[in-house]
């Protein structure tokens, strides 16, 4: 491809709404323009990136064998109904009626269609397992779309769904989406780990998401150095040690004044304790009833733990007000002593200690000496908190790390949740109506575009994996005027392009500093340059820009000894992963 024929408006300067590195080098290389809040176009080379991703999960996918279906954007909300997620699902869901005033809703997952299109088609056992997929525009209306395509309302996601009639084959089904994945996301040439991960909106029993590792990610990871477990921090159980004695309750509670004292560290100083002797006390609304959580001072209440020991479809933090008027007290003050009316749940590692301060839901007031079991009516204990890096691996008890990561793909168990409410159901060996077991496997293929230039970047501009980049060679000619250097740089190109490696050859009349610098930005993986002092010297150069390494190819034999060094490049990217 020529670069004067294919359209790449490339920005000196980050849009000022750019945030994260991938949102800002997308823009500046031209790969897309924005439309409005989280919806962009594809430019070409981003378009072509995309393609190449799409062409990558397809083959593998097929190889695995599920089949390519194409379902529609627009989604009836009878279905929705039907299946329960039409008021549970929340604001992302974009609702909308038509002229008959019947409702409808922009997908942002097919769980619902699906269902619907295989309960009308499949009847005996005999049609099953059956595993479906397409690569489709989904909709979601974040109420902050944020980081280009990291976190968008529109974009790119391949979506699979697979239909067993045993509990073996469901996990047949799912072990083979969760081997395409691996072998999707290595082709693609990035690190990733596979984490065990909470379930979410989708719902089922059982998940894994995988997860690009990135410093920018939006997810906190818990990686074992010794063995392989990995899980999301919402997801990773905490594994305590044994308490070396049972601890006897001290000291009667007693209130000390702690005026304007509301943060742990601030009680902690004030009062003369360590922050790990300071009860937090966090009310959260759970399905729109307060519910009162316990953690030590040092940790942090995990939500997701709360939500699914309590078996609730939402949690989330109580409003300032409602905890007000559970508490009596200024917000800071909350603490679990004669809480009425209010369930308290009790992180488990709070049991291994006592003589906590807690806040006395009076303003300004503390309590000392408190003992849970003595002084706080619990209504239970569980793991409640999140990992942290001085916890012990909880599979084999060695160190974890916690690092970031984003989510590309996530595959789920689903079981019978959407056959059951949609009546999906098969006739089985006996004749019995049985519901179809099922499984959910998506990729966000433009959020991997995404995640890749997040992982693999520097300072000049993108350096795009082999498989993702839209040209995996860029040619230099460092002045087209040169009609050597042009002719040798054309015969290169072409050659290239005749052996399958796109190939992109700048034949703008344009200073070589703008050139270099252009070609850097957009981060072919290899750069050819081809210059009059070169030629007379019997050479061409190239570049790996992964490494920077520059190396000089004879120009007599450039086609072979451009295959031979690209062989030891492509080696590199595969050997920088492992």
């Amino acid at each position: 491809m020529l670069q004067s024929h294919i359209y790449i408006p490339t920005l000196k300067e980050t849009p000022a709404d750019a945030e994260v590195i991938s949102h800002k080098l997308l823009l500046r290389s031209g790969m897309i323009r924005k439309v409005t809040s989280g919806i962009y176009t594809y430019l070409p080379l981003g378009l072509r990136a995309l393609e190449k991703i799409s062409r990558i999960v397809r083959e593998e996918m097929n190889a695995a064998g599920a089949q390519e279906i194409l379902m529609p954007m627009v989604q009836p909300g009878d279905l929705w109904q039907e299946s329960g997620r039409w008021e549970h699902y929340g604001k992302e869901l974009l609702r909308f009626k038509d002229r008959h005033d019947r409702h409808y809703c922009l997908g942002p997952t097919h769980e619902e269609v699906v269902t619907a299109l295989v309960r009308d088609e499949i009847r005996s056992y005999r049609q099953l397992p059956l595993n479906l997929y397409q690569i489709q525009t989904k909709f979601r209306d974040e109420i902050r779309p944020r980081f280009g395509l990291m976190r968008g309302r529109e974009f790119i996601m391949k979506d699979a769904y697979s239909f067993d009639r045993d509990e073996a084959g469901a996990d047949a089904s799912y072990q083979a989406m969760y081997d395409a994945y691996t072998r999707i996301f290595t082709r693609l040439g990035v690190r990733f780990r596979a984490v065990a991960a909470d379930t979410g909106s989708i719902g089922g029993s059982f998940s894994h998401e995988f997860m690009v590792l990135a410093e920018t990610g939006e997810d906190t990871l818990a990686v074992c150095r010794r063995c392989a477990y990995a899980a999301n921090v919402e997801k990773a159980e905490v594994r305590l040690p044994a308490p070396t004695a049972p601890q006897a309750a001290g000291a009667p509670v007693a209130a000390v004044s702690t005026p304007g004292m509301r943060t742990v560290e601030e009680v902690a100083g004030y009062v003369g304790v360590a922050p790990h002797q300071v009860l937090k006390t966090v009310l959260v609304d759970a399905d729109g009833s307060l519910v009162a959580v316990l953690v030590r001072g040092d940790r942090e209440v995990n939500l997701v733990k709360v939500k699914n020991h309590l078996g609730a479809t939402v949690v989330d933090l109580a409003v300032p007000e409602a905890v007000e008027r559970a508490t009596g007290a200024p917000l800071g003050f909350a603490g679990p002593v004669g809480l009425r009316g209010v369930p308290i749940y009790a992180d488990q590692e709070l049991m291994h200690g006592t003589d906590y301060v807690c806040g006395a839901n009076v303003a300004d007031t503390h309590l000392q000496h408190v003992d849970l079991l003595r002084d706080v009516a619990l209504t239970g204990v569980a793991d409640l908190r999140s990992i942290t890096a001085d916890d012990p691996c909880p599979a084999c008890g060695g160190g974890v790390d916690l690092v970031r990561g984003i989510e590309v793909g996530h595959v789920f168990k689903l079981g019978t949740k959407y056959s059951e409410a949609l009546h999906a159901t098969f006739l089985d060996e006996t004749g019995r109506e049985r519901p179809l077991i099922m499984g959910c496997y998506g990729i966000g293929v433009s959020r991997v575009l995404a995640a890749c230039i997040e992982q693999h970047h520097d300072a000049a501009g993108m350096i795009l994996p082999p498989a993702v980049a839209p040209f995996e060679v860029h040619i230099l000619p460092v002045s087209v005027r040169e009609q050597a250097s042009l002719e040798m740089a054309e015969a290169l190109h072409d050659a290239l392009n005749q052996e399958g490696i796109d190939t992109l050859l700048d034949d703008r009349d344009e200073r070589p500093g703008v050139k270099f610098a252009e070609a850097d930005l957009l981060g072919a993986p290899m750069q050819v340059i081809v210059g009059s002092k070169g030629l007379a010297r019997g050479v061409v150069e190239v570049k790996d820009r992964r490494t920077g390494e520059r190396r000089e190819l004879p120009a007599e034999t450039a086609n072979a000894a451009f295959l031979a060094w690209r062989a030891e490049v492509l080696e590199g990217w595969c050997a920088s992963l492992r």
